[in-house]
């Protein structure tokens, strides 16, 4: 039982999340605790940790199994944030019928489950237009086709209300306890799994047609709420990406810089990398300064420029890009730790958090 926290001194880690790493790694049957520069206190378990155990968990994926960020190529003819957030596509609801964003979905939908289907959700979910700043690693990026200037879509959501029923099945018997029958779950999970994946790809094209794009393909699609057998043991991730070989899109808030990474991690931090900034205050704490520091209308426009599409006012406050740690500080851990290399910086046009309460539907 062994907790390793891939952070430098000067990275702001809550002593909670310490404490969280330490309580998992006194559960049965657990082997390692890995905690990533991005880590901080969740619902029982740290998010941003990789966790090895002889026993699998669900508590220790959450309830939004599948849970991921997915990075789009688009091209735009003009680029005017105001005319483009204007434009975008209500993702609290289910896509009509007759949406064309249904065609690019391929194959059965998971499980038959059509519930929330190109939604995205609340909390830090986000579908963001961002545009590739700089790059850091040209022969990388060029192998995934971008260059500096392109535009993408990033797409960040999960299984919506199945991963919650998936997880609510085991804690109403199981309680926080390890599952009765792991290889059910995991057929239940990697439904799920699947499933988030195909809600992200539905959503990318759902805003490429609002926008008047055609889809693509992703060419990053990395879960992050998860969990694998690997080497004979269930490697549990929580906010925390695979990062053995993968190319993972560390986000960073939606007024700041994203990082597109080289993931290179290997057994001492679990396979694993971050998955974004981390929270470095509560929503709660982030609403109430939030509210004594800006106004609505300061928050729908964010220091680099871009545009923010959120009807609600207190998730404006609550994921306010003060309430996350340095997006920097985070990837420098990761590259001083050996874990990644940082391959292309994108910047926010547009961020798209929940419609407006004006273009709601009645």
């Amino acid at each position: 039982m062994s907790v390793t926290v891939f952070a430098s001194p000067s990275s702001w880690i809550e002593s909670d999340a310490l404490t969280q790493c330490h309580q998992v790694a006194a559960l049965d049957g657990m082997i390692h605790v890995a905690g990533m520069p991005d880590l901080h206190p969740g619902k029982g378990a740290p998010i941003g940790a990789a966790m090895t155990s002889t026993v699998l968990y669900p508590f220790l994926v959450g309830s939004d199994i599948g849970c991921g960020i997915a990075v789009f190529p688009i091209r735009l003819k003009r680029v005017v944030p105001e005319k483009l957030a204007a434009r975008f596509p209500d993702l609290d609801h289910e896509p009509d019928d007759d949406d064309p964003a249904w065609d690019a979905l391929d194959g059965d939908i998971p499980g038959g489950h059509t519930e929330g289907l190109g939604t995205v959700g609340r909390g830090n979910h986000f579908v963001e237009l961002a545009r590739v700043e700089t790059v850091l690693d040209e022969a990388h990026a060029n192998r995934l086709a971008l260059a500096a200037g392109d535009l993408v879509l990033i797409v960040h959501s999960g299984s919506r209300g199945l991963g919650e029923r998936i997880l609510r099945a085991h804690t109403e018997v199981h309680g926080a306890g390890p599952a009765a029958d792991a290889a059910a779950y995991l057929v239940a999970h990697d439904r799920a799994v699947r499933w988030g994946s195909l809600n992200r790809r539905l959503m990318a094209a759902r805003v490429a047609y609002a926008l008047g794009a055609e889809p693509v393909e992703p060419v990053v699609d990395v879960c992050h709420n998860l969990v694998e057998v690997r080497d004979g043991v269930y490697l549990h991730r929580k906010g925390a990406a695979p990062g053995d070989g993968r190319d993972v899109l560390v986000a960073g808030t939606r007024g700041t810089r994203s990082y597109l990474v080289a993931a290179h991690a290997g057994p001492e931090a679990n396979f694993s990398v971050a998955h974004g900034a981390g929270r470095k205050m509560s929503r709660a704490d982030a609403l109430r300064r939030g509210k004594a520091k800006h106004t609505v209308e300061e928050l729908r426009r964010t220091p680099v420029g871009s545009l923010v599409v959120c009807g609600d006012r207190q998730l404006l406050f609550e994921e306010a890009p003060t309430a996350y740690k340095r997006i920097e500080q985070v990837i420098g851990d990761l590259v001083d730790h050996k874990l990644a290399t940082p391959v292309a910086a994108t910047v926010p046009v547009v961020t798209y958090k929940t419609a407006d309460v004006k273009r709601r539907r009645p």
